[in-house]
């Protein structure tokens, strides 16, 4: 039986590092854009099979595309964000919506900071995992899955990805 991580730890594997590469060369705004669509497409439906009432990390989302559409600004967006992230906190026990709200909050949060795209990865791809091959599966397991989701994260980035994007985003990964 494997232990249950929340969050991916290896941060050096190479699926990780070969998405920072892309990231790295984009701005905020196609970063949060990217993000929110594959949190909106694969894993908020991961949080909604366990928890379908609860709207939270779906108002998360509607609220960061809201700032990129130039609909809100930022403090109007944040209450969503911080109860996204308090959704992931009660789901404690349950790792497949944990992880998938706490990748929503990140997702959502890229709009105030492009470096929590990284969440999708740290946080949606554990969730992809854990739902496709359950908690229980050896931990090289649940990272061969991981690694292939961040593979297909990586592929939806590059295609929404600005060639030789002349403002990219500046990080300082921790």
């Amino acid at each position: 039986m494997s232990k249950i991580r929340k969050v991916l730890k290896n941060l050096d594997a190479p699926y990780i590092q070969t998405l920072k590469a892309v990231i790295e060369t984009q701005s905020k705004a196609t970063l949060a854009f990217w993000a929110i669509g594959y949190a909106e497409h694969v894993i908020l439906p991961l949080w909604g099979k366990n928890y379908p009432h609860d709207k939270r990390p779906e108002a998360a989302l509607e609220a960061a595309r809201k700032w990129l559409l130039g609909e809100i600004k930022f403090p109007e967006a944040k209450p969503a964000i911080l109860t996204c992230h308090a959704a992931a906190r009660e789901a404690e026990g349950n790792p497949v919506p944990q992880a998938a709200a706490r990748a929503i909050g990140h997702c959502a949060a890229t709009i105030h900071s492009a470096r929590h795209c990284i969440g999708l990865a740290y946080y949606g791809a554990l969730a992809v995992a854990y739902s496709e091959v359950g908690t229980d599966a050896p931990w090289e397991e649940i990272e061969e899955v991981a690694a292939r989701e961040c593979g297909r994260m990586e592929v939806a980035l590059r295609a929404v990805a600005v060639q030789n994007e002349p403002n990219p985003a500046q990080f300082k990964w921790r």
